[in-house]
């Protein structure tokens, strides 16, 4: 039994390799995975779920994953489930951007595994 039992994460990623990547990753530790590969159902997605976590990629198509951020965080049900962003793009700046938005860690693309889900861990 991994540390993840019983713990829910939604996973907001609209690539699919990525998508597949990370939801594996969680449910090899025992996390159940929730996918939403288009960030406009984001947070309905969260509502519905009750997540124990969000895993949260900033560049999506349709809608930024700074705002979603920002919307889950300006909610009551919803701001206390920390976030967790993740971003390939990684330009000077944007960690303090992306802590400001309101979430509660970050990791970049490409990841890595062990930091990946020690930063889960922590967060959960």
């Amino acid at each position: 039994m991994g540390r993840g039992v019983d713990k829910k994460v939604l996973v907001v990623e609209d690539n699919e390799l990525n998508l597949k990547l990370f939801c594996d990753l969680l449910r090899a530790h025992d996390y159940t995975a929730e996918p939403v590969r288009d960030g406009r159902e984001a947070i309905a997605r969260a509502m519905a779920v009750r997540p124990d976590l969000i895993i949260m990629d900033i560049h999506l198509p349709h809608v930024s994953g700074l705002d979603l951020i920002v919307q889950l965080k300006a909610d009551e049900t919803l701001r206390a489930i920390p976030i967790m962003a993740v971003t390939a793009y990684a330009a000077r700046g944007d960690e303090e951007r992306i802590r400001a938005a309101g979430a509660e860690a970050y990791v970049s693309k490409p990841i890595s595994v062990l930091r990946f889900i020690a930063t889960v861990e922590g967060l959960v």
